[in-house]
């Protein structure tokens, strides 16, 4: 497992945490190191987390990712 991959993989974890600044932090790393892998995950905060300032930072986080998805020719809507 590369470092990026390793530091994706910590991100990833921390979506899941209870403080909402946390999770916060850890979507804008996750835009930032273009992390398409995820996308879904994202998708599912803007969706379900309570807390309002999460949502909006996984949609625009998510709109990068969705950008870069699109740019590799890939179809996020699948």
């Amino acid at each position: 497992m590369s470092a990026s991959e390793k530091l994706i993989a910590y991100h990833m974890l921390r979506l899941s945490d209870k403080n909402p600044s946390i999770r916060i932090q850890s979507i804008e790393e996750l835009a930032l190191l273009e992390a398409t892998e995820a996308y879904s995950a994202l998708e599912t905060l803007f969706r379900t987390d309570p807390d309002e300032t999460v949502r909006r930072t996984a949609q625009k986080a998510g709109r990068v990712l969705y950008l870069k998805l699109r740019e590799k020719g890939e179809n996020p809507a699948e």
